[in-house]
């Protein structure tokens, strides 16, 4: 026998990892669980049972938390709160660090018991799972050392409720503990029903560690428990889940002031171009699609080949899925371990079923009995299929073709979901052409399923909002120090009819680059403090938001010009701006009846030169990734921002919402002054004077109250800011749970529009998306 012929005969033969250890532990702790609060398990009460889903074995009993529960948990960390802050960055770092050693030392058992608590195979949990999340607790622990010197004038957030899916049950509880703690704040987590095992272990790891009691508290229980904890007295919620769930979250605090972390589902394309290297590109997608059995909610599910190589990539395809081997999750040899549950089997196979179009393989291997589901093509699908559009969270791959690159781009943005993407293309000017265009918070450049602690994670449209890891991950669990003051309502004068009216022109919107009448031909009288007429506010309505966002649309040239160009746009509203200063000024002075108009109008004249000079400097970073290549944090517009602006000054309100969000590349939708609007209708002959492109700027007037509904749920507007005095928090993140789009309000608190607080870089965060591009490069 040749030696080619012994190495085409071989097979692997079984490499059982021992399961002594973790059901040793197990078994120590009497095989059920209570909740640990207030750095002690307590008691177990009534409870489910937690079952290895390759065997069906019950592995322990869990407690279902009760409101009690919860209650306790939260009060036990808002207890612990204030003194874990007050040990400082360095004092918290050293706790970070010694959970990551223990993480480290303890890394076998959680391999082990993460395997047999989820299905997944022990390689993925001893190779990638467990030694990620040591790395965010000893990356985390840097930034714990660095916040003061590098976060000057942030403050923890509070207490922090964090709710955990069942599929990658450690490194979901690291990416959210870690920042949480190293920052300042305390914690209530709750891991998923099926996967709770590996967060109890954790918790044992915090006592060992020494943790201040209340630090990390943690319940278990299904979902019933997750809505305990969004409505619980606490001050940031983060989740990953469904997009549904995120929904009802999004709406369950909609006005609370309550800040969000939201990593939600994806339907993420894998695009093949012609030119790429097939076979790698197929290794590749048995990472994106199979690994963790397809329950990864950035999976490159969604497979766009081009048209070409289609045939011969398909069947490379094939050949590698009769390949894959399926069994115990606990042997070493093994690709594609179990389905978490029997019902997200019998979900997967229901989907799958239910379909009646394209073609359908299933890999030719082995499937053992139990709750495991065959690797599985459907090719030859439309990209209107409900497949091609909707999760399925298992080892199914849906396939379609295209024929150009930006056909390519069109297809893999035809989705409400914006998670991840993945190119592949030994061209690298094709690659990094159709990276940035790609509607997903991360792109993978002949690689998939990458992620390190350093680069940011996270999605836009339906996948959610928020990142985690990195420098911006930790925005989400700061806030600026001080406390807030209460937002005044501001009104307008009142005064009499006035008819001749007293006024040789009427004040028009602005959309497009054009006055416009208001679709409903009305207007409202501008009174100044005597009483006297000044003129007339057209009255907007939801045509008129229609007409504005479309225009917005319309400008999208403006996101993809130089931030070079859009400075010197910004530096020429400023000069024409300066040159009409005392106009303004003694506009401004009538209509709010102060003398501080001069003032404003420097202030805002300013804080155009501010942001023009920002245009070109707020840029991204290449995040320090143990990676032989480059992990791009790259600055996006968001898009379509639409913005309720101050009312107490109505220039430089209006002026320091829309600089920031242009000089990223926006195209703005704004809602002038309720009370002052005229300043407002005065700035768009400024902006017809300064080389503004029509959409780019577009200007209403009318009640903040009557607009801000239909700009919260508008489903082509990417972000709502509302800095009026009218208090609409909830009206607007209600009603922008729909399609998830991002919010921006000021929860009834008062802003210093002519002090530091009125620019800088919360502004700009506020206008951009964070993507990151993974380029590896070499051998």
């Amino acid at each position: 026998m040749t030696v080619k012929q012994i190495f085409d005969s071989m097979d692997y033969g079984p490499a059982p990892e021992a399961a002594g250890d973790a059901l040793a532990w197990l078994v120590d702790q009497g095989d059920r669980f209570g909740h640990f609060i207030d750095g002690v398990f307590t008691d177990p009460g009534d409870g489910f049972d937690s079952r290895n889903p390759a065997t069906g074995e019950v592995l322990a009993t869990l407690s279902q938390a009760t409101q009690a529960d919860v209650d306790a948990a939260v009060a036990a960390a808002r207890a612990a709160q204030g003194k874990w802050a007050r040990l400082g960055g360095r004092g918290r770092a050293r706790y970070l660090y010694a959970i990551a050693r223990l993480l480290q030392k303890h890394s076998r058992l959680f391999a082990v018991l993460e395997t047999l608590d989820n299905g997944k195979p022990i390689r993925e949990s001893r190779d990638i799972d467990i030694p990620l999340a040591q790395r965010h607790f000893y990356h985390h622990a840097g930034y714990a050392q660095l916040m003061e010197a590098e976060l000057p004038g942030r403050e923890p957030l509070g207490v922090c409720g964090q709710i955990i899916p069942w599929n990658f049950p450690l490194l979901m509880l690291a990416w959210k503990v870690a920042p949480a703690l190293a920052m300042g704040n305390t914690v209530v987590l709750k891991p998923a029903e099926w996967t709770s095992l590996t967060a109890l272990l954790f918790a044992d790891i915090c006592r060992q560690a020494g943790l201040p009691k209340g630090v990390v508290n943690i319940v278990t229980g299904d979902g019933a428990v997750g809505e305990m904890i969004v409505n619980a007295d606490v001050d940031k919620i983060a989740f990953t889940g469904s997009t549904e769930v995120g929904r009802r979250i999004r709406q369950a605090t909609a006005g609370r002031g309550i800040p969000l972390t939201l990593e939600l589902g994806g339907k993420s394309p894998y695009i093949v171009f012609e030119d790429a290297d097939l076979d790698s590109a197929v290794e590749g997608l048995v990472d994106a699609i199979w690994f963790n059995q397809g329950q990864v909610c950035c999976a490159g599910s969604r497979l766009l080949v081009q048209e070409g190589i289609a045939p011969r990539f398909h069947a490379k395809l094939r050949a590698r899925m009769d390949k894959l081997r399926i069994g115990d999750p606990l042997d070493k040899s093994v690709d594609v371990g179990a389905i978490v549950d029997p019902l997200q089997r019998n979900r997967i196979a229901a989907l799958v079923d239910a379909n009646a179009e394209g073609e359908t393989y299933r890999a030719a291997c082995p499937l053992p009995d139990g709750c495991f589901y065959p690797p599985t093509l459907i090719s030859g699908l439309s990209p209107a299929s409900p497949l091609m559009q909707e999760e399925i969270f298992g080892p199914v791959l849906v396939s379609s073709t295209f024929r150009t690159p930006d056909e390519a781009v069109q297809m893999a943005n035809n989705t409400r979901y914006g998670l991840a993407a993945t190119v592949w293309s030994e061209n690298i000017n094709t690659a990094l052409d159709v990276a940035p265009r790609l509607a997903a918070g991360v792109v993978w450049v002949n690689g998939t399923n990458l992620f390190d602690a350093a680069a940011p994670f996270g999605g836009v449209r339906e996948s959610g909002f928020g990142r985690e890891g990195g420098w911006e991950g930790l925005a989400a669990y700061t806030r600026p120090g001080g406390k807030p003051k209460a937002l005044k309502p501001v009104a307008a004068f009142d005064g009499d009819e006035a008819e001749p009216q007293p006024v040789d022109r009427t004040a028009k919107l602005y959309v497009g680059g054009k006055q416009a009448r208001p679709d409903g031909g009305y207007a409202r009288n501008v009174f100044d403090r005597r009483g006297r007429l000044i003129g007339q506010a057209p009255i907007a309505n939801r045509k008129d938001i229609r007409n504005a966002v479309e225009a917005a649309r319309g400008a999208s040239g403006w996101s993809s010009a130089t931030a070079h160009l859009r400075a010197q746009v910004i530096y020429y509203i400023a000069e024409n701006l300066a040159a009409r200063g005392s106009e303004f000024a003694a506009q401004i002075d009538r209509m709010t009846g102060g003398k501080s108009g001069a003032k404003e109008v420097d202030a805002a004249v300013a804080r155009l030169f501010t942001y023009a000079a920002w245009a070109d400097k707020f840029d991204g970073r290449v995040a320090q990734a143990p990676l032989r290549g480059v992990a791009m944090a790259l600055r996006e517009p968001c898009g379509v921002i639409c913005a309720l602006c101050p009312d107490d000054v109505p220039l430089l309100g209006l002026v320091s919402v829309m600089a920031p969000a242009i000089a990223m590349g926006n195209r703005v939708v704004l809602v002038a002054s309720e009370p002052f609007p005229l300043a407002a209708t005065d700035f768009y002959q400024v902006l017809d004077t300064s080389d503004v492109p029509g959409g780019v700027v577009n200007i209403l007037t009318g009640s903040h109250a009557d607009l801000a509904p239909t700009l919260a749920t508008h489903a082509d507007v990417e972000a709502v800011w509302s800095f009026s005095s009218t208090d609409l928090a909830a009206e607007i993140e209600r009603g922008a749970a729909g399609n998830l789009k991002r919010t921006w309000v000021n929860n009834g608190h008062s802003r210093d529009w002519l002090g530091a607080e009125g620019e800088g870089r919360e502004f700009l965060d506020a206008a951009t998306e964070v993507k990151t591009v993974w380029v590896p490069y070499g051998a």
